[in-house]
């Protein structure tokens, strides 16, 4: 272990001072801003699901070299979102949990909306695949709405930005296309 459960600083959105813990459906976990000793861990986590690298929008992004929410169940890391804030927006990079349909994932969702708000944004937006009908479905379940379909993109990434980007997707559905869903933020 690199000492992720040694010295976590718990997640607020200011201030990052007051822990913030979260009774998911099956397990209570902990929300913390990732720190640099937890990369490791953070690192093999996104690894195993494939999401060190996104491609999205023409552009190949680096996970790892952008803030994110870690989700703890004691010492196991077991859900992490990237994000990154840019001017009023931000953007929902990355959102994995160790096991679906726990909680970990809304929970994940509502912390960086915390920190989306608290940094003076107004739209919160994410892209998936068109195979990835467990995202739609997560997403427009917590008030995201479907803005932008991206005609081939996917094949166009696997073409020019990240090669391993498989054929076809969940329930064997062809990976072609990029969705761009948003929430509008209401500050208050």
């Amino acid at each position: 272990m690199d000492g992720a459960a040694a010295d976590r600083r718990p997640l607020t959105a200011r201030t990052i001072a007051q822990q913030l813990l979260c009774r998911c459906e099956t397990v209570e976990v902990e929300l913390v801003e990732t720190r640099p000793e937890h990369r490791r861990t953070v690192e093999a986590f996104l690894r195993d699901h494939n999401a060190l690298r996104v491609a999205r929008r023409s552009a190949l992004v680096a996970t790892l070299d952008h803030p994110s929410v870690s989700a703890w169940s004691g010492h196991e890391l077991v859900g992490v979102a990237t994000y990154v804030v840019d001017g009023d927006c931000c953007e929902l990079l990355t959102l994995h949990a160790a096991t679906r349909s726990t909680g970990i994932g809304s929970a994940l969702l509502a912390a960086v909306t915390h920190i989306a708000r608290d940094a003076g944004c107004t739209r919160l937006w994410v892209v998936t695949t068109n195979d990835n009908i467990e995202a739609l479905r997560f997403y427009q379940r917590r008030g995201f709405r479907l803005t932008l379909i991206r005609p081939g993109a996917v094949d166009r990434s696997r073409a020019e930005l990240k090669p391993e980007i498989p054929e076809s997707g969940a329930f064997d559905i062809p990976l072609r296309d990029e969705l761009e869903l948003e929430m509008r933020l209401v500050q208050g």
